[in-house]
């Protein structure tokens, strides 16, 4: 019950402090209601008035462009190459293309990481190479002798959204929040399927525990788009995993929620990226986290408090989203967190984890 309050108490201050900020904004400068809904709505001018004047179908065509740079029909992972580099591999019937030594082999131009294609808006250039790798049979690997490397390594911006199902609201006795706590993670978490997580040592942070999340990925830059257009802007999802240092995150005095869960190696994700086509609905899809073999959370993307769209289009509103920008979408119940405190048994040296959603094959990693 103690954890159930602690965490309950912690989401309830992140979600708050956003209200308590603009009730004193409100207090410093009053309004009537015609006052903040004129406030509410931008000055026509120039530029702006133009696009206001545009309205929807202008929005409508903005969306349309930034779909047509979305990959399709494409599932990546990142190879850790024996020089050290970490890049593109494209999987395919006939086997993984490594598109580093296809490029090299064929002569042709192709974006060698994940990020870089996103940011370059080169999707058909890479599958130009991947369809002549493949029908001439050129840098075809079998996944099973590849070792993966990081997926992403230098994303502008990983935002995590808290409390993002109706029953891990419950299991941690929190209210459902209103609109999506933010918080987020640094790239010095970011590490991929197969990797050895080193834990800090027990006098830093003892209570790890588990977060399945599925991985939102931008693919075109999104600047206050609408619920309707998010997912024109979704290049694709990950399976991502949220470490979380609840000792850290919870107990500390004022509260510690970047330290508890930004620890170096704290953000596995794999074993691919899978375009937003190939996937469907992000909405609907089962997830699973194992402990040692053992299940630990079993649940579906179809209890979201806030579904892709809306996460999508509410951080959009708040500043841009850009291609590569990755967004962990909150975890399902089953927590460690969540159990009575006498059944709480917290991660540690030698578990190995594996995360797994449906579409996107299963993420491992182990503790160290």
């Amino acid at each position: 019950m103690k954890a159930r309050s602690q965490i309950g108490a912690a989401f309830a201050l992140l979600i708050a402090s956003g209200a308590v900020a603009q009730a004193a904004r409100d207090m410093a400068h009053p309004t009537t209601a015609a006052e903040l809904l004129a406030a509410e709505s931008p000055k026509p001018v120039s530029a702006a008035a133009a696009a206001a004047a545009a309205g929807p179908a202008a929005a409508g065509c903005k969306a349309k462009r930034a779909a047509a740079l979305l990959p399709k029909n494409l599932v990546a992972l990142s190879i850790a190459q024996p020089d050290g580099a970490e890049t593109l591999g494209v999987k395919t019937p006939a086997g993984v293309v490594d598109v580093r030594a296809a490029a090299k082999a064929l002569g042709m131009p192709a974006p060698l990481t994940l990020e870089e294609m996103l940011r370059a808006g080169s999707a058909a250039q890479l599958a130009a190479l991947v369809d002549a790798a493949v029908s001439k049979k050129v840098a075809l690997l079998d996944e099973a002798s590849i070792k993966h490397g990081r997926l992403f390594t230098s994303p502008g911006k990983i935002v995590c959204v808290g409390l993002n199902y109706k029953r891990h609201a419950e299991e941690v006795g929190a209210e459902p929040p209103r609109v999506p706590p933010l918080f987020n993670k640094y790239n010095n978490a970011l590490t991929g399927h197969g990797a050895v997580v080193k834990l800090p040592t027990h006098d830093i942070a003892y209570k790890i525990d588990y977060e399945t999340e599925l991985l939102i990925v931008i693919g075109a830059a999104a600047r206050n788009v609408s619920e309707a257009d998010a997912l024109n802007y979704v290049a694709g999802y990950a399976v991502g995993h949220d470490l979380s240092a609840r000792d850290l995150q919870l107990e500390l005095p004022s509260g510690q929620w970047m330290i508890g869960k930004t620890l170096d190696g704290f953000a596995p994700i794999g074993p691919y990226f899978v375009s937003g086509d190939v996937v469907g609905d992000p909405n609907n899809l089962k997830l699973e986290t194992k402990v040692n073999g053992k299940v630990e959370q079993e649940w579906t993307t179809s209890d979201f408090i806030f579904d892709v769209e809306k996460v999508v289009s509410y951080i959009s509103k708040h500043w841009t989203l850009e291609p590569g920008d990755i967004i962990f979408t909150g975890t399902p119940q089953g927590v460690i967190l969540g159990k009575a405190k006498n059944e709480q048994v917290w991660l540690k040296a030698g578990d190995v984890i594996t995360s797994k959603i449906e579409k996107l094959g299963e993420l491992k990693f182990t503790l160290a």
